[in-house]
């Protein structure tokens, strides 16, 4: 029993490293899952639609980096930041949302946390795009 409980919270943990990546990097799998699914509905195959995918999210990645790296005026490279990191903050606020959703809490509280989740993995998703170089 004890091997099935220490699986089940690696596992979790897991899950949990997997959802904060996706989140941080919410910009890039949002398009290429909307890739994969135009790709899908186009009529091609599911490793077809997967490549398109990685394609597209590989791509946008490197345009913004491209672009944070090209751009001089900084108010440019902030409204880059701030469009890379907003869908992070709503994917952040989703992911808790959808954690604490049957919790027994009251609204202003599951809100409060929400709100603070979706800070946090914003403001590490700009942390992230900073270091990278």
């Amino acid at each position: 029993m004890t091997p099935i409980i220490l699986l089940a919270v690696a596992l979790s943990g897991a899950m949990c490293v997997l959802a904060f990546a996706l989140a941080t990097h919410a910009l890039p799998f949002m398009l290429g899952l909307g890739a994969f699914s135009f790709a899908r509905a186009c009529g091609a195959g599911v490793m077809v639609a997967g490549i398109v995918a990685i394609a597209a999210a590989a791509l946008s990645f490197t345009l913004f980096v491209y672009l944070r790296e090209v751009l001089r005026s900084s108010i440019a490279k902030l409204v880059l930041i701030v469009a890379y990191a907003a869908p992070a903050a709503v994917a952040g606020y989703s992911l808790l949302h959808g954690v604490i959703g049957p919790a027994p809490l009251s609204e202003p509280v599951k809100t409060f946390f929400c709100v603070a989740s979706g800070t946090f993995v914003a403001v590490a998703a700009v942390l992230r795009l900073s270091a990278i170089k």
